[in-house]
């Protein structure tokens, strides 16, 4: 059975589906400049998630947003817009900017091989629905208005701050979200934002006779009530989401519907890099594009974000990720025996594999069984349906004349034409192959 760590509860605790279709909810990028590697980790676990649940014979339907309006540079009130941002920093238009780094997300996120969502949710597709939230917010006595939008009373929600375990006695005004001398608590957020006189926002839409735009949580709850329908089993994010985007999801969503949220909730940690925070400051922030040029491939991180955990702190070296890159290379070599020789595996290898991430997506423990035991090709298959890392698809084959080169090499080898033997070894060498030599016969890797 499924067992995974509930952040609701902070406890471990077996899964349990509301329905025949597990809801997925998670958290996508906002669209304004390239993901570093630090982004992309959160969605290879959540790969992870869905090819466990599926892999467990449950039917997902999962939504992931992409964030391509209203997302300002603090997580509060207030800030520079960042598409704006972006825009100004490229000199294109705020549309632009969204439509050129969505593309390359999605060009990052097939390199990587996650699994497609069913439905990939622009905020700019949901502002009439935003505007209805808001209007249903209001009826229920959730909001009230001031001279620069419409803001959430976070008084009116008794659990507001059970999610987060949040202190808000001593929650200073302006110290989690941003302040305005209109707001009645400094926990209030706002759900749609006005426009200033003389305020710069290409994107902009009419509202209550004003022009504006959403305020950046209200897209999530929107998106999860029209694709979703909520109560939905699983939300996932990261853990900087939880006091504050996540906790104002639940409170909108309680206001819009009368009803939770999600059943389930799972945060991922942060990764750092040579032990220091993720920083244009500190210059060590990567793309995968970086990874590329420095010999390593999409498949390559992969392997090294699921060598780990996904609550767990991960600290990032490029000595790590060559761990991982010779790592993968032993598994892809080991299926390239399986094609040479007859290996029968282990039994109740599905099982066994399965125990392991139903232990709250424990993908390391997953590994160390893959290292120690003899797979079959057919089980290096689950593997690869498990984990998504193009074993199959990618390990080693040789072309005919290749082949041909290694059975000259063994019969030279019969021959004692030791000299024979030598040259097409180092011939076999410069096209990246070596043999060894076993009581089976010759059996090839890539080096």
């Amino acid at each position: 059975m499924l067992k995974i760590y509930n952040t609701v509860e902070r406890k471990i605790e077996d899964f349990k589906p509301l329905g025949e279709v597990i809801k997925i909810y998670t958290c996508g990028p906002t669209v304004y400049g390239f993901q570093h590697i630090g982004n992309y980790a959160s969605y290879i676990y959540w790969d992870l998630l869905i090819r466990t649940l599926k892999l467990n014979g449950f039917n997902v339907k999962r939504v992931l947003n992409f964030t391509d309006v209203g997302h300002l540079t603090s997580d509060g009130d207030e800030g520079e817009d960042k598409l704006e941002k972006g825009a100004a920093r490229e000199g294109k238009s705020v549309y632009e900017i969204a439509k050129f780094y969505s593309e390359d997300f999605l060009r990052n996120y097939h390199a990587l091989n996650l699994t497609e969502p069913d439905v990939i949710a622009k905020a700019t597709d949901y502002i009439e629905d935003d505007m209805k939230a808001v209007d249903k917010m209001t009826e229920n006595g959730f909001t009230y208005e001031t001279a620069d939008g419409i803001y959430f009373d976070t008084s009116k929600f008794e659990k507001y701050a059970d999610f987060a375990k949040l202190d808000l006695s001593g929650l200073q005004a302006g110290a989690r979200v941003g302040f305005s001398s209109e707001k009645k608590n400094a926990s209030d957020f706002a759900v749609w934002k006005f426009i200033q006189p003389g305020e710069k926002h290409a994107m902009r839409w009419d509202y209550l006779g004003r022009p504006g735009y959403p305020g950046w949580h209200l897209e999530c709850s929107t998106i999860i009530d029209k694709e979703l329908g909520s109560p939905i089993d699983i939300h996932t994010g990261g853990i900087d989401h939880i006091p504050v985007h996540h906790t104002n999801e639940i409170a909108q969503t309680f206001a819009m519907t009368g009803r939770e949220l999600a059943k389930y909730w799972l945060h991922c940690n942060f990764i750092t890099i040579d032990g220091e925070k993720v920083s244009k400051s500190l210059g060590n922030i990567y793309t995968l594009d970086d990874l590329a040029k420095k010999g390593f491939s999409a498949m390559d991180y992969k392997m090294w974000v699921l060598s780990g955990h996904y609550q767990g702190t991960r600290n990032f070296t490029f000595e790590s990720l060559e761990a991982a890159k010779i790592r993968r290379l032993n598994w892809r070599n080991r299926i390239a025996e399986c094609y040479q020789k007859n290996v029968k595996g282990i039994n109740d290898f599905k099982e066994k594999l399965l125990d392991a991430v139903n232990s709250n997506l424990n993908s390391a423990e997953a590994f160390a069984l893959i290292d120690n035991e003899e797979l079959s090709l057919k089980q290096w298959g689950i593997v690869d349906e498990l984990f998504g890392l193009r074993l199959i698809e990618e390990s080693p084959k040789i072309s005919e004349e290749t082949y041909a080169l290694i059975k000259e090499r063994e019969m030279a080898r019969k021959e004692k034409n030791f000299a024979r033997s030598d040259e097409i070894r180092d011939e076999l060498i410069k096209q990246g192959i070596t043999v060894k030599d076993t009581p089976e016969g010759p059996i090839w890797q890539y080096i």
